[in-house]
Order: structure tokens, then sequence, then C-alpha cells
């Protein structure tokens, strides 16, 4: 297991050094050929070249390299590798710290996410394994169209539905019965608040984990169908072991593999429902930072924020492998 870990972390690394090579070859290529990002400082003032040439000593854009299209500018590269090796993300262009930006929006985020994953996991394993278990019945069919449903119903819809017509009056309803003070009108607030943040991300969370808990359900289902049907069910129940031991030991636990796999493909795309759902509650996150700092023109800010993400993405990659080790002590890479 060690041995498997270890390779798996240098790869990691290694895969992280390249998305960040990408991402700086990209964003090069885009100030060679869109011009100079340092404008983007002034807004709509029309600077002097020394101004100009100010800000972009202050965010190391004075680099020629930066007007000679085609050069991969390795000198910044390697000097932006040392300050990311420092703790040191740089600044954006109102010069705040990135690090202190990502300081008080991950955890929101977070948040959301750990939200996220417990409802893919709830509602993939129980909806799947009742429409494996009982499969042909009519809970089976009910299953299989809601989980069609959730397919055809965009998640910024579900948001929208959720903030414009059933907030107001379910907060209305929690405070008359629980009291205003209380936590459940907290759960139904329409926008983020700070001082409650897992109240108030609680139920945006679920909405976005529904959105996506449709592969979730049906890959549970099929999964779940095969083992019912495998060889080493039967043996289980020849041997007579009860119905519950057979189901949890036998069946739920082999087609857990294909859930995890699940889990680690669909964090990515996860993130982009975050941009919408925090941009959607007005909460204070990763998504909408980043959203923020690409239409702004902040070069700094969006280097360090998808480098970060792309480090939390390799982090979700290896716990997904070395779950799949403890899942199935067969998978090695001997």
């Amino acid at each position: 297991m060690g041995r498997y870990v270890l390779r798996r972390v240098v790869q990691a690394v290694g895969m992280l050094f390249l998305v960040m090579f990408v991402l700086h070859l990209l964003t090069t290529l885009a100030i060679q050929l869109n011009g100079n990002p340092a404008l983007a400082f002034f807004g709509d003032k029309i600077p002097s070249p020394a101004q100009v040439a100010a800000v972009e000593q202050r965010f190391g854009l004075d680099d020629p390299c930066y007007d000679q299209p085609g050069n991969p500018c390795l000198g910044p590269f390697a000097e932006r590798l040392g300050q990311y090796a420092q703790g040191d993300l740089g600044t954006n262009l109102r010069g705040r710290e990135v690090t202190d930006i990502v300081a008080a929006a991950a955890p929101n985020t977070l948040r959301l996410f750990v939200m996220v994953t417990i409802t893919w996991l709830v509602l993939g394993m129980v909806l799947g394994s009742v429409a494996a278990r009982w499969r042909g019945s009519p809970s089976d069919h009910g299953i299989r169209l809601t989980s069609v449903l959730i397919d055809a119903l965009p998640v910024f819809v579900l948001l929208l539905v959720y903030k414009e017509i059933v907030t107001v009056p379910l907060s209305g309803w929690a405070k008359d019965t629980f009291g205003e003070d209380s936590w459940p009108p907290y759960w139904f607030k329409p926008s983020f608040d700070p001082e409650h943040p897992w109240a108030t991300v609680a139920v945006p969370g679920i909405l976005l984990g529904l959105a996506g808990s449709a592969a979730f359900i049906r890959l549970v289902r099929a999964s779940q169908l095969e083992s019912y049907g495998g060889d080493h069910v039967r043996t289980a129940r020849s041997k007579g072991l009860g119905e519950g031991r057979v189901v949890v030991h036998h069946v739920v636990r082999n087609s857990s593999i294909p859930v995890v796999t699940a889990v680690g493909l669909t964090f990515a795309e996860a993130l982009s429902g975050a941009v919408i759902t925090e941009g959607i509650m007005n909460i204070y996150g990763m998504g909408g930072v980043l959203w923020d700092a690409v239409q702004s023109s902040d070069v700094g800010l969006v280097l360090g924020i998808v480098t970060i993400l792309t480090a939390v993405t390799v982090v979700v990659m290896i716990v997904v492998d070395i779950a799949y080790a403890a899942l199935d002590p067969r998978i090695r890479y001997e």
C-alpha cells in the first residue's frame, strides 16, 4: 500500500506541474495576442506610459517575452513556481494577497462541497440500492423516472425556483413555527449569511448535489444488478448467509468502487456548478471569486485560484485511488 500511495503522489505532483505549465502557456499566449492586462488595473481611465510601466513591474508583466507572440516565457514561469513553493500566490489588481482572498472564500466552497458529496452518496446509494433490490417493481420504475427528471432540470433553474418562489414562504413558516432566532429560518434564507454559514449553505448544497445525483443513482443500480447475478453472491447465499449480510458485504461493497470513481470524475464538474450556485445564492466562495477575476482580467488572481483548485482536484484523485485499494485489495500497480 505504501508504494502504491507513493507512486500516486509522485504522479500527482507531475500532473500538477503539467497543468500549471499549460495554464501558464495559455495565459502567456492570451497576453501576447490580446494585449497587456495591466490596463485592466485602471478601468475606464487612460493611464500614462509611466503608470502602465509601474503596474507591469508590480505584477511581473514587464518581461519583454510578453511582447513576443510564441515565446513561452519560461523565465516568468520559473519565477512564479519559486513564489508558489514559498506559499506566495501573489496579489490581485487591488494589491490584496491571493492567499487572504482564498482563505476567506475557500471555507464556504468546502461547506458547499461537503453538502454536495453527502447528497450524492445518500441519494445514489439509497435510491440505487432500492431500485436494484426490487428490480422491475413500481419503486424501480419510479426511481428511474425521477433520475431522468433530475437530469432534465438544469441546476440554475432549480436554484432560481428555490430562491424566487420557495424561500420566502418557507422562511416565514419556519420563523412562525420555530422562532426567529432558531436554526430552521436560516436554512431557507434566500441569500448567504456569513454569521450562519453552515445553515445558509445547506439547502443550496443539497440542490446542487441533487442536480448531479441522477448519474450516481443509475450507476449504483447497474453495478448492484451485476453483483446480484454474480457467482460470489450465489456462493454466499448457498453457504446460508443471511440476505442482509449478503447485500451489505457482497453487493453494496462491490458496487462502491464505481461510485467512488464517479465522485472523482464529477468533482471537477461540480466546480462549475459551484460557480452558478455561489452566484445565484450570493455565497462568497472560490467559484464567485474566480468568476469576478475572469471578468476583470485579473490574471494573477485567476492563476492563483486555478492552481489551488487544480491541487485540490489532484488530491481528490489521490484519495479516490487510495479508496480503490481499500475497497478492492486486488487493485495494485503490480
